[in-house]
């Protein structure tokens, strides 16, 4: 199979513009593909289809996609490049199609644009059947033509990062466990050199004190991981790292401030930080960036028992400050906090954390964003950057002395791990609450609880777990590799 982009019309006369892979195909057809489109009834809009057969003898079927227009760079409104983006949802519309018609190996026009074209077909063909017996059939992409290869094989690193991350999020809650979790990253690395994996089991979370972590962990029967990566890609693995942290939460049942049971099942994917920080650095080593990255995963798993956090208690986190548990539902932050004080051992350029932490952020920004909590323009500015290109958009939320108040004033500890206010700016209290275990002064919290689905609003990518942001964490991490060596 052949899948072929078109530009939209400039005039209203109709007539298609072929990229220049689809020029060719039609000089190889005599102008019959450019014939058949126009004998196919109103012009091709951005992302529909048309499928020819019997064209050619090496590519019984073709797709043509419509790519939109020809010229769309960065739209200022959307944040985003209009380009890329439409290119990603187009590619990925005419792969699936192919996969319908169950063609196993489809060449794809790189449509002036190959790291795009890639991600919106791996991304787009990408679905969790593990378990299923009936599956659908096997869609193998390819660069149509020979012109870019080292950009579609970029997009497909990128991709795959990117549906690791879903895999992870997407598997049962009894298939990835914290210690699943942990082996199945380390089997990812395994064969790169410059990568060290450490699996730190219980006793080692006890030594080093990280009381928070192990009160939400010890309401379960699952023990509780720390998975900590070493990426050293730098000449000088001396370099200053950047730390990843990530929310690994295997399984959130709320414990004793138990959720309700709809859509309870979705909490499997409660370790959506770790799964995208882990997942973005097995591509940074994929793609060998010239930086060293730390990551660096609390695992555990949020459970109703005998012994686990009952609201009202009061823990101790590893930098010494009391927490109040008021909420047993607020736990990625007891998690988090611990992990924050331990990424402040590697003397970091920059600390990223990534956690599903609040329903709130849902409520905010919807699935549209990622919200960005930031001590550092900076780092914001690098993030937002890397997110443009990406299409994987991120926005920047307050982190207002205000709402520090409202964690602060607590009756029997340091902080209360929920506002005072409950519900109001809920995730910005959560941001305040992680701030109180940050002394870095380039810290950013991605609060992604919003993005951590997809039903229908990214066109590329089926429903399910989305994995997002991870392509926007690895953009981000090429960028400052980039910033070191200039």
């Amino acid at each position: 199979g052949l899948v072929l982009g078109a530009y939209s019309s400039e005039k209203d006369d109709g007539a298609a513009q072929f990229t220049s892979a689809g020029d060719a195909f039609d000089r190889l057809v005599s102008g019959k593909l450019r014939e058949l489109l126009s004998l196919c009834g109103p012009p091709l809009k951005k992302g529909k289809t048309r499928v020819f057969h019997g064209l050619h003898q090496d590519f019984p079927s073709v797709v043509v996609v419509g790519l939109g227009k020809k010229n769309a760079g960065v739209n200022d409104q959307e944040n985003w490049n209009e380009g890329k983006e439409n290119i990603r949802a187009a590619v990925a519309v005419g792969c699936r199609q192919m996969q319908d018609l169950e063609i196993p190996c489809v060449e794809v026009d790189p449509c002036g644009d190959a790291q795009s074209a890639a991600e919106g077909a791996v991304l787009g063909l990408h679905e969790y059947n593990e378990l299923k017996q009936k599956k659908k059939p096997i869609v193998t992409p390819q660069l149509h033509g020979s012109a870019e290869r080292e950009a579609w094989q970029k997009g497909v690193i990128y991709a795959e990062g990117q549906n690791l991350a879903r895999y992870l999020m997407e598997a049962p809650a009894n298939y990835i466990t914290p210690i699943k979790f942990a082996e199945h990253i380390e089997q990812k690395l395994r064969s790169f050199s410059n990568v060290k994996v450490h699996i730190r089991p219980e006793s080692w979370i006890t030594t080093e004190q990280m009381g928070a972590f192990l009160s939400v962990a010890k309401g379960s029967a699952e023990p509780p991981i720390f998975l900590e990566i070493h990426y050293l890609g730098a000449a000088n693995t001396n370099d200053s790292p950047l730390v990843f942290v990530g929310k690994g939460v295997t399984f959130d049942s709320g414990g004793i401030s138990l959720k309700p049971s709809s859509g309870m099942d979705a909490m499997r994917a409660d370790m959506g930080g770790a799964a995208t920080v882990c997942s973005a650095i097995v591509t940074a080593a994929a793609l060998n960036l010239p930086l060293n990255i730390i990551g660096l995963a609390p695992l555990c798993e949020n459970m109703p028992s005998g012994k686990a956090n009952k609201p009202g208690d009061v823990v101790r986190a590893k930098n010494g400050k009391t927490i109040q548990v008021d909420n047993t539902d607020a736990e990625g932050r007891l998690l988090l906090a611990d992990a924050l004080c331990y990424a402040h051992n590697f003397n970091a350029r920059a600390i990223v954390n990534a956690a599903t932490l609040t329903g709130a952020m849902d409520v905010a920004l919807g699935s549209a964003a990622t919200g960005v909590f930031t001590n550092s323009s900076w780092l914001w500015t690098h993030l937002y950057e890397a997110s443009i290109l990406t299409g994987d958009r991120v926005w920047r939320m307050p982190l207002f002395e205000h709402y520090t108040k409202q964690v602060t004033d607590c009756p029997l500890a340091d902080v209360s791990n929920i506002g005072k206010y409950s519900r109001a700016g809920g995730a910005c209290t959560a941001a305040a609450f992680l701030k109180e275990f940050v002394t870095a002064s380039h810290w950013a919290h991605l609060d992604i609880a919003g993005v951590m689905s997809n039903k229908d609003e990214v066109p590329y990518l089926r429903k399910g777990m989305a994995g997002r942001p991870t392509r926007t964490l690895v953009e981000f991490a090429a960028r400052l590799s980039q910033d070191s060596h200039n």
